[in-house]
């Protein structure tokens, strides 16, 4: 696991064929992080994947007896000395094996020294995310790599509603909201229903001719015009929104929504797109060269139905992962629960929003982000902001990354400030 291994494994692919290794095997210290390791990676490794609990030590004893597998994944989280227990874990695997390791400390530093003077191969800190583990894990599995278009520039979050009236447009606004008022990143919110879209008014921000003239004739797209077309909400936060006539049709130009994702992606850390999932190529091109794609559903049979339609979708090519699965409304009288609904989609619920009528119809009608007041809303926007990628640093005000209850004191600074 030193530098010399670290070249091995790129250059020995005749190593990966061995029968006697396994493809992924993984030593970690609590079932959270096991889960989401399980979730991320499952799909791609099928039945070559063994995790076991245990820590850094765990996996040291254990290498010494068994083979060495393709990708050996530790957790040092805890441990008092992770760099003697990393040098002592390189002795006793095999040259070329590829080791990532999950630990709890966002120090850069030590990111630097494990990767670029020890040869591990990559490391994400606690807690880690399913995003976290596609983006920076799976392609060092599958040696598939995302490509320079997907690295480079903002991060492109598509959120779906399952069917009408299941409150995306209210997540992606709050989503956004978080993003770029409360973490300060530089934000878009792109509404996507030119004709009824409703992100405009959540926010506050005024509708403009720019998004139809984006998407009818994108050779007039460039940073200029994306300063001049995105309305502000706040210092970070811009608005991309029409409101057209009913009457009036839009003339999409093939190919001018993915010329408007790629002018956004070098002024924006993030792109929220509230994308109704009608038939129409302007909204398949905003899902299709999103990074990650959001679908928020109620706990109704109908939007369990689309939902599994959704899921159907493929995998767009910036995608290395499985949507994120939002439930809004949980609880509401007569509705399905989490059990039932998850036994029916076959997969997991991402994100759980309980029924809060008063505090989001309080929050539309007098245009207060939902997000400035305590509760489960707020949290779950936050847990949302963890799956989509956001990670925030450890002295940044609103950062996502805080323990959950940290950022009470960041919006009662920024009521006082509106007061």
């Amino acid at each position: 696991m030193n530098e010399q291994s670290a070249r091995a494994a790129s250059a020995d692919d005749g190593v990966i064929n061995r029968p006697d290794r396994l493809t992924v095997l993984a030593f970690l210290s609590d079932p959270a992080t096991e889960q989401v390791l399980r979730d991320g990676l499952g799909e791609l490794v099928a039945n070559g994947m063994d995790i076991r609990r245990g820590t850094v030590r765990t996996a040291i004893s254990a290498m010494a007896k068994l083979p060495t597998p393709e990708v050996l994944i530790v957790d040092i989280a805890g441990e008092d000395q992770p760099l003697h227990a990393l040098g002592e874990l390189s002795d006793v695997v095999e040259p070329g094996v590829r080791v990532l390791v999950i630990g709890d400390t966002d120090d850069v530093d030590f990111y630097r020294h494990i990767t670029r003077g020890m040869g591990v191969m990559e490391y994400i800190f606690k807690p880690i995310t399913r995003e976290a583990v596609a983006r920076h894990f799976a392609p060092l599995v599958t040696r598939k790599t995302m490509g320079h278009d997907a690295t480079r520039g903002g991060r492109v979050i598509a959120v779906l509603g399952a069917r009408g009236g299941v409150g995306a447009t209210t997540i992606a606004g709050n989503l956004a909201w978080m993003l770029g008022v409360v973490a300060k990143r530089h934000t878009v919110f792109l509404e996507a229903d030119l004709h009824m879209g409703s992100g405009a008014l959540l926010l506050g921000a005024k509708t403009g001719p720019g998004l139809r003239m984006a998407l009818e004739t994108p050779d007039r797209i460039d940073p200029l015009f994306v300063e001049r077309a995105a309305q502000p909400v706040s210092e970070r936060l811009q608005v991309l929104a029409s409101e057209e006539k009913l009457n009036e049709a839009l003339h999409y130009a093939p190919g001018a929504a993915r010329r408007l994702i790629d002018a956004l992606r070098v002024r924006y850390n993030f792109i929220i797109a509230d994308v109704p999932f009608l038939p129409m190529p302007c909204n398949r091109e905003l899902i299709e060269f999103a990074h990650h794609r959001v679908i928020v559903m109620d706990p109704s049979l109908a939007s369990v139905r689309d939902t599994l339609r959704l899921l159907g979708l493929p995998n767009g090519p910036w995608q290395p992962q499985s949507p994120t699965i939002v439930l809004n409304r949980q609880g509401r009288p007569g509705g399905l629960t989490r059990k039932q609904i998850e036994e029916a989609l076959k997969v997991k619920v991402d994100v759980v929003i309980p029924d809060l009528p008063k505090q989001l119809n309080e929050s539309a009608s007098f245009g207060e982000p939902a997000m400035t007041a305590r509760g489960p809303f707020r949290q779950a926007i936050i847990d949302l902001s963890r799956e989509i990628g956001f990670v925030g640093n450890r002295d940044e005000a609103g950062a996502a990354s805080l323990p959950a209850g940290a950022l009470g004191g960041i919006f009662k600074m920024l009521r006082l400030q509106k007061g």
